[in-house]
Order: C-alpha cells, then structure tokens, then sequence
C-alpha cells in the first residue's frame, strides 16, 4: 500500500515545476540582438577622379548644403593626401585657453571628419594648433614632426568667394593647406639645424587657391581645347537622360569658357561632336549672351566638322 505522503500531489505545483526536465532556455543577450553595424568617419580622399592639388595635408570645412554654402552645418574634415601614414594632435584656442579637440591616426591618401560643427561654432574654430608625426613601418627617411598655426579670419566663413571647387571633396569647401609634401623635411636635412635647438618643424595654415578649370585644357599658352562628349565629363551615364546630359554638356560648357575669359585665354575649341546639332546649336544660341566674341568652325584636318573655336582675343 502506497501511502498519500511518498506520492506528491502536482496539481498543487506551479505550471513551471512540474516540467523538470525541460531545456533550460538561455537568456537573449540584448547588446547582441541590438548591436548595429559599427560606423567610421574615415573614407578615402577622390575615388571618383584623380586629385590636381599638390600634395601635402589639408584642413578643410565642407558645407553640407552644396548649393547654399552659407547655411547650414559643417564637415571639418582633416585630409591626408600625402605619401606617409601620419598621426594628429588638434589644440584650438577657446577663451584665452587651449582645448585638446582631437588626436589620431590617419593612413595616407585618406580624409577623415573631426567633427561636424554649427554656422554658431565658428569662431571656435578660427585659431589654434596642429601637430603631426609620420609612421611607417619600414621607413627609408625619417620625418621631422610638424607644428602648424591656424589662424582664420571668421568673416571668411560667411563669404561665397571662400568656398571653392577642389577635387579632394565632392563639393565645394573653404580648403587649408597645412604642410605641403614638397616642404617635409627629414631628419637627416636639419643636422645643421639641432645645433640651434630646432627639433621641429613650423608652418603656418595657407588658403588654397583654386586653379583654373580651363588650365585642365590647355594646349598653348592662351589655347584650350574642351571635350564636350558625355563620356569625358562624368564616368557614367547610367541613369541619365538625354535631357540630363545635354544639361551637364552646356553647364561644362559655360564653366570653361567664363574660365577662358576670366584668366585671358585667346582662344578656345570646343568639340560638340556630329550628332544631330543639338549640342553644337545650343552653343551658337548660347555665345550671344557674350558680347565681342566670335565664332568659326575648328580646323578639320584636326577635329573634323564637330568642334567649334570661340576667339575670346582675335588676333587673327
């Protein structure tokens, strides 16, 4: 006979231990389940083209807004289009105090973006200090260390002139040259300098100019020839109607040739191609807005009869 007391009684047990052999369930580990993809202000410098600017490190503030560059946000981008892997050490002067902004490591032909700042941040940065020191792990030449001055004057920000066209960004940006390439100088070089204690080398932040656009085509010393085809203005055309592209043709067009006649060019041949004259017609339509130029077709033993010579100076 089985008594009451060796036999329990489970309907009186919770739902939960009458299952004494099921699997124990792990709990979910939620910064797993949540964690999202991990994120880098560093990027190349121009994937998309090739660089014209000299070589060397450069500062740079990148209005988000390419078509209104007096508003809105800034990228302050720190760029790295040089030959060495370099680390960083940013000082700027805030209320009569230096602040320690930022340090790192940038490999070379990379930008990265120090921080994105407000049009009321400005002034913040308009003066101060960058450091640099050059690493490579199997050096030919050792680099002497740079200290760089920047100093801005605010207005600069708030004038469109600043901006410029580079082809180290994407858009438009007022562009500092910190410390060219051609200026680095090596351990080796300052032995006479050690004598007076110089361990280090100075520079001072410099405005970059931006080159001409029709300097890119030039053949003589005041003569361009400027390529209008599509496929020698973007590196494609996959999405683009015939619309779009007749648009970016004509906007090239008027580019270079305010250029020409901004920097006294002589004379300037534009290929159009054969087509159906579109193009070429636009261009004709498009000169009587430009007073004391002319125009003749370009030489056909040189570019057939798609190109057209705009004389800026007739010398001839």
């Amino acid at each position: 006979v089985l008594s009451s007391e060796l036999i329990p009684d489970y309907r009186s047990m919770e739902t939960e231990e009458i299952n004494i052999f099921a699997p124990v369930e792990k709990p979910e580990n939620k910064e797993s389940a949540h964690e999202e993809p991990e994120t880098t202000n560093v990027s190349g410098i121009n994937p998309w083209g090739t660089v014209r600017e000299e070589k060397g490190i450069y500062l740079a503030f990148e209005p988000h807004d390419r078509h209104w560059v007096l508003t809105g946000d800034l990228d302050v981008v720190l760029l790295n289009h040089t030959s060495q892997d370099l680390l960083y050490n940013l000082f700027l002067k805030q209320n009569g105090e230096l602040q320690g902004v930022d340090y790192g490591s940038l490999e070379k032909g990379n930008k990265v973006v120090i921080e994105t700042i407000s049009r009321e941040d400005i002034e913040n940065w308009c003066s101060g200090y960058i450091q640099f020191m050059f690493h490579s792990s199997s050096p030919r030449v050792l680099w002497l260390p740079i200290h760089t001055v920047i100093e801005i004057k605010p207005n600069r920000f708030f004038k469109e002139g600043s901006y410029r066209s580079n082809t180290l960004l994407q858009g438009k940006a007022l562009l500092l040259g910190l410390a060219p390439e051609s200026t680095f100088q090596s351990v080796s070089e300052s032995e006479e300098s050690r004598k007076y204690d110089n361990h280090g080398q100075a520079t001072e932040a410099q405005p970059v100019k931006e080159k001409p656009l029709i300097d890119k085509y030039r053949t003589n010393f005041d003569e361009a020839v400027v390529d209008l085809h599509i496929g020698e203005l973007v590196n494609n055309i996959a999405g683009l109607s015939s619309h779009d592209m007749f648009d970016i043709q004509m906007d090239y067009f008027h580019k270079t040739l305010e250029s020409a006649i901004n920097n006294d060019y002589r004379k300037v041949t534009f290929i159009h191609g054969v087509g159906n004259g579109i193009l070429k017609n636009a261009i004709i339509k498009a000169l009587e807005e430009y007073e004391q130029l002319k125009n003749k077709m370009a030489s056909i033993s040189k570019f057939g009869v798609g190109a057209i010579d705009i004389l800026i100076k007739d010398n001839e």
